[in-house]
């Protein structure tokens, strides 16, 4: 999965300058007084792809509040969601913490710290106010955002109210810790009453996924990050999985991709696809790239785990790479119109 598709909104890494600096609060105080509580021996650190150069800085910090007698360890494993433990580090560290994401399921064995961005979000929803429908025309609106900014969600709230909106939020499923909160593989905090939806946050993946999710509904963009607002718009995105789905429909060997990260794995999905295709040939693996799949002699792959390796990093793979629904339209079990986004339930 690509790294720029997770970070967040940071376009540092395609040559783009941000609009704003960001800090976030790492809460080295509830670290520390985690490791007091456990008489902790040592310190497993887990950070996203976007912020691992933070992470030595970071030790760096703890080790001078914590003292020599405290190991403090780096993930270098590849994480790209809280469904992305580290479990190796984990069952080896007295105190493991998770940065960058809000909890997908409560553990006494994990500090999950979301890292709230610090950067004002009212200005871009003031901007933002001229390309959604206004208020004496179209009062409702849905409201959601991602984990970095979930601190400031009822700050937004009250801005849209005070001027006239009806705002619609709700809490998808049990993959969400908060309501109006989305991820890259779920949209369920969308499922609103209403006509249009503002997400607020970083770069285009999340609401991309949102809009096709969500086809009915028009996704307002205003990213607080790069100070831009903008609408979501599908087209490119259809034509690269219509396409994906012709060139697959040929296949006469499947690969069935089960992963078998902690929180992607769906095994009764990938059960089902090999019971009804004999030449279908289930392949686990916890990262799925285009290397490791190369030397697989199979006409096509569909993928059973994050639906994001499918429609980011699909165009990279040597043979067609799909998702569960759009193996079954390749397979001819469902129409052609019947594509639609991937999205990803439950937790593990």
């Amino acid at each position: 999965m690509s790294q720029e598709s997770y970070d967040g909104g940071d376009l540092r890494n395609t040559g783009m300058r941000l609009k704003h600096d960001r800090e976030w609060d790492y809460e080295l105080d509830r670290i520390v007084d985690a490791v007091a509580k456990r008489d902790a021996e040592t310190v497993g650190l887990q950070f996203p792809e976007g912020l691992k150069r933070r992470g030595p800085k970071v030790v760096d910090d703890l080790r001078e509040r914590l003292g020599g007698d405290v190991t403090v360890m780096l993930s270098g494993q590849p994480c790209y969601g809280a469904c992305d433990l580290d479990t190796y580090l984990m069952k080896r560290t007295d105190v493991f913490v998770h940065f960058g994401h809000s909890p997908m399921k409560e553990s006494e064995k994990i500090i999950y710290v979301p890292l709230f961005s610090n950067v004002e979000v009212t200005p871009i929803i003031e901007e933002a106010l001229g390309t959604l429908e206004g208020p004496e025309g179209s009062p409702d609106v849905g409201l959601v955002t991602t984990a970095q900014h979930m601190n400031r969600y009822g700050e937004m709230r009250e801005f849209l109210e005070e001027r006239g909106y009806e705002v619609h939020s709700r809490r998808g499923d049990e993959r969400l810790t908060h309501e109006g909160q989305v991820l890259g593989c779920n949209y369920a905090s969308a499922d609103l009453p209403v006509d249009q939806v503002l997400y607020v946050g970083g770069g285009k993946f999340h609401p991309l996924g949102l809009a096709m999710e969500h086809p009915e509904k028009r996704v307002v963009i205003a990213d607080p990050v790069n100070n831009v607002v903008t609408v979501a718009d599908t087209e490119k995105f259809m034509k690269q999985r219509y396409g994906a789905v012709h060139r697959a429909m040929d296949a006469e060997t499947w690969g069935v991709i089960f992963c078998t990260k902690i929180g992607q794995g769906r095994w009764e999905e990938a059960q089902s696809i090999l019971a009804d295709n004999d030449d279908a040939y289930l392949i686990t693996m916890d990262e799925v790239t285009p290397d490791r799949l190369r030397n697989f002699d199979v006409d096509a792959y569909v993928n059973t785990g994050c639906p994001r390796i499918t429609t980011d990093d699909g165009p990279r793979f040597h043979r067609p790479m799909l998702t569960p629904g759009e193996y079954r339209i390749a397979t001819g079990e469902k129409p052609l119109d019947s594509l639609s986004f991937d999205t990803f339930h439950g937790t593990w």
